[in-house]
């Protein structure tokens, strides 16, 4: 599945004869594919029974949405022509798709004691998921500062200004500030156990409302992508 997946992204490139990250179609697919992606990884470092089961139904909403958009292949509009459009979208596509792994593991260990009983020594040990959500966080939270930066540059490129508190742009920002919540109460502070687990899950609602429900609720200049 996720090689038939790179095989169709790839497909999409060569069809358009650009990078396949311009629309909401195009993008959907691409943020499948990152959380998908990341998944894999996480899976082979850490072998992590039972989170497929958690990440598998985000993978799928996503291209649930994907295919509720047009296909169709269009030229890129002026703001789209920049070379900031690849650094900005495919750190979007590693900090999304890591926080969709995140979220997976989040409600693994919200769900911990209930799924424990049915499948004694199969999970890893708990103190191991908030290790791991701390750490693909982390990850994501790196890369999420890169796409709010070079997003930055490019909106200087397209518009002429860094920031115009776009409804995109605000909530990228709130999603930021989230996971700058969780990473100053988990360092800082100390705070493990499953009222910080719920940051990952509240982040990933955020990162999900910044693609989805902003374009469908709040138009804006992101309105295009």
């Amino acid at each position: 599945g996720f090689l038939l997946h790179t095989l169709a992204i790839l497909s999409r490139s060569i069809g358009a004869g650009r990078i396949p990250l311009s629309n909401q179609f195009e993008f959907a697919n691409a943020f499948a594919w990152g959380i998908t992606f990341a998944f894999l990884v996480a899976n082979q470092r850490w072998n992590m029974r039972g989170l497929g089961s958690f990440v598998t139904p985000l993978v799928f909403l996503i291209i649930g949405y994907a295919a509720m958009q047009s296909r169709e292949i269009k030229a890129l509009v002026p703001a789209l022509q920049s070379n900031w459009l690849t650094f900005h979208v495919f750190t979007a596509v590693w900090s999304y798709g890591a926080f969709g792994v995140a979220c997976g593991i989040a409600m693994l260990y919200l769900c911990y004691d209930r799924l424990s009983q049915r499948r004694k020594g199969a999970l890893p040990k708990v103190e191991q998921l908030d290790q791991m959500i701390y750490r693909t966080i982390t990850f994501g939270f790196l890369f999420l500062t890169i796409v709010i930066l070079t997003g930055a540059i490019w909106a200087k490129q397209a518009w002429g200004y860094y920031w115009s508190w776009d409804p995109k742009e605000t909530w990228a920002l709130i999603t930021w500030f989230i996971y700058a919540i969780y990473l100053h109460i988990r360092i800082s502070k100390g705070w493990n156990g499953k009222k910080v687990a719920v940051f990952a899950v509240i982040g990933f609602v955020c990162v999900i409302f910044t693609f989805i429900g902003v374009n469908l609720l709040i138009p804006g200049l992101h309105s295009y992508a």
